[in-house]
C-alpha cells in the first residue's frame, strides 16, 4: 500500500485491558514508530513503565490502582458476570475519558487514532471531531455474523440454527445487558456534546466505519459474507516484552536443567488461580514431567512445589516456548498464538469473554483441547496432556500451523492500513458512508 502520508504523524493508540491488551499495542505503536511516526499509547497507569520501555509515548487512560480493583473482583472471571463486570468497570466509565483524552492529545491535520475494541469514547470523539479512526479487534469474537457466529457462553450457535433464531440471541443480549450497562454513560455524553442516542452499541456500531482492523489471520477466523466492508485482517500481533524484559538467569538455568518441560499460566490478569496451579502441579507429578508456573501474583500458587516444577513471574513467550513441550492457559488471544507459533499442543481453561471461541477454533485446527474450570483437575488434565503429547496427529497440526506463521509482519501490515486513513482515500461523507458500507458506528435501528 502506497500513500502520500504526511511524516510524521501523531498516532493515538487506545487500549482498556490487561497485559493480553496493551501488548498488541505496544508492539503495533513500535511498528509505527519505525515507520517514522510519534506514538502516544493510552491505556492504564500499570503498563506506563512497559511503554516508555519499548520507546512510546504514554498517556494515563485511569490510574493503576484501577486496574488492581479490577483484577481483585472475582466476577471479572465468571462465564456470565465477568462480560458485564468488565462493561460496568471497564468500558461505561471510559468512554469520556478517552474521549478527552483524544481531544487534549489531538494535533488538527496530523493525528489517526487506533482504539482497541473497548475505546467506545474514540468513536464518539471521530463522530464528533471528525479524527481519522479505526477500531483494532484482537478477537474475532467481537464480529459478529449471522452465518457463523463466534461461540458465546449462554448463546446457542449451532449451524442447523435459523438465522432468524442466531439475531433474536443479539437482539435480547444488546435490549436486556449491552444498553442498559453501557447506554446511559454513552448517550448521557454524546447529549452533551449534541449528538443523538444509539442503542445495540455492539453491533456493527463497534466498528469504525472508516476502517476495522482484526489483528488475527483468516485461516483462524475466516471472514464472513456478513462482515462489515471496512473489516480488514492483518495476523497475530505476536508481542511479548522480549525486547524490553531480559530472560532470567533462573529460567536458563532450569530449561537447561532437564527435558522440556509444560508451561503454565492463568493469564496475567487472573488472581485467582489456586485451583489452576493445584491441578498443574499434580499433572506435572502423576506424568513425571516438569512444569513451569508463571504468575505475577505467587500468592495463588500451592505453598510449596516439588523439585521438578518452579516459578517464574513472567518469561517472553518467544523466549521460553520453545524450549517447552506444552502450554496450559486460560484461553487468551495472545497466549494462544505465541504457542500456535511455536508449535505448541495446548490445553485451555475457558472461563469467561472471547475464551470460549477462541479454544473451539483450537480445537478445530486440532492443536490442543478446552477443558472447563468445573472438570479442571490434576487427573483430567494430566489426561488431556498425556493424549495430546503422544498424538502424532496433533503433533503434525502443530507444525502445520506453526509453518503458517513464520511471516512476522502482521504489526507492520496493520501500521501501514491505519496510514491509510491519514491520506483520506476511502473517507466520504457520513450519510453516503453509511448507505455505501451499510453501518453507521452509532445510528440507532
Amino acid at each position: 500500500m502506497t500513500s502520500t502520508v504526511p511524516a510524521p504523524l501523531h498516532v493515538l493508540l487506545l487500549t482498556i485491558g490487561s497485559s493480553g491488551d496493551v501488548h498488541p499495542f505496544v508492539g503495533l505503536g513500535q511498528a509505527l514508530l519505525r515507520r517514522g511516526h510519534r506514538v502516544t499509547l493510552v491505556t492504564g497507569g500499570y503498563f506506563e513503565p512497559l511503554v516508555r520501555a519499548a520507546g512510546l509515548e504514554f498517556a494515563e487512560l485511569f490510574p493503576a490502582e484501577d486496574y488492581v480493583r479490577m483484577l481483585n473482583d472475582p466476577d471479572i472471571w465468571h462465564s456470565f458476570r465477568g462480560p458485564a463486570k468488565v462493561m460496568q468497570l471497564g468500558i461505561a466509565p471510559m468512554i469520556r475519558r478517552a474521549y478527552a483524552k483524544i481531544a487534549e492529545l489531538h494535533e488538527a491535520g496530523r493525528t489517526i487514532v487506533g482504539a482497541s475494541t473497548l475505546s467506545l469514547g474514540a468513536l464518539v470523539a471521530q463522530e464528533k471531531l471528525g479524527i481519522p479512526t479505526a477500531t483494532i479487534h484482537l478477537q474475532p469474537v467481537m464480529i459478529r455474523s449471522l452465518a457463523k457466529p463466534p461461540k458465546l457462553a449462554g448463546m446457542a450457535t449451532a449451524a442447523w440454527l435459523p438465522r432468524s433464531v442466531i439475531a433474536a440471541q443479539y437482539w435480547l443480549a444488546d435490549r436486556l445487558v449491552i444498553d442498559r450497562l453501557i447506554g446511559p454513560e454513552l448517550n448521557a455524553f454524546r447529549r452533551e456534546l449534541g449528538l443523538p442516542p444509539v442503542t445495540r452499541v455492539f453491533g456493527d456500531r463497534l466498528h469504525a466505519p472508516q476502517l476495522t482492523i482484526g489483528l488475527f489471520p483468516d485461516w483462524f477466523a475466516p471472514p464472513q459474507a456478513d462482515w462489515p466492508p471496512q473489516v480488514r485482517l492483518t495476523g497475530f500481533p505476536l508481542y511479548d516484552e522480549h525486547d524490553v524484559t531480559p530472560l532470567d538467569a533462573a529460567v536458563t538455568e532450569f530449561l537447561a536443567a532437564g527435558t522440556p518441560p509444560i508451561a503454565f499460566t492463568p493469564g496475567s490478569a487472573m488472581t485467582f488461580g489456586q485451583e489452576f496451579f493445584r491441578a498443574a502441579v499434580a499433572a506435572c507429578e502423576q506424568l513425571g514431567r516438569r512444569g513451569i508456573l508463571l504468575t505475577r501474583h505467587p500468592e495463588q500458587l500451592p505453598k510449596s512445589l516439588p523439585p521438578t516444577v518452579r516459578h517464574f513471574a513472567y518469561v517472553p513467550f518467544t523466549k521460553l516456548l520453545p524450549h517447552c513441550a506444552a502450554l496450559v492457559h486460560h484461553g487468551g488471544m495472545g497466549t494462544m498464538s505465541q504457542a500456535l507459533a511455536a508449535g505448541l499442543p495446548q490445553v485451555v481453561m475457558p472461563m469467561a469473554h472471547d475464551q470460549h471461541d477462541n479454544v473451539e477454533r483450537l480445537e478445530k485446527l486440532g492443536v490442543g483441547r478446552g477443558l472447563p474450570p468445573r472438570k479442571f483437575t490434576g487427573r483430567r488434565l494430566a489426561a488431556a496432556l498425556r493424549q495430546l503429547l503422544s498424538s502424532p496427529q496433533v503433533a503434525e497440526s502443530c507444525r502445520t500451523v506453526a509453518a503458517k506463521l513464520t511471516d512476522r509482519s502482521s504489526l507492520d501490515d496493520a501500521a501501514k492500513l491505519l496510514e491509510g486513513l491519514a491520506s483520506g482515500r476511502g473517507l466520504s461523507p457520513p450519510s453516503e458512508r453509511i448507505r455505501t458500507a451499510g453501518i453507521n458506528p452509532f445510528g440507532s435501528t
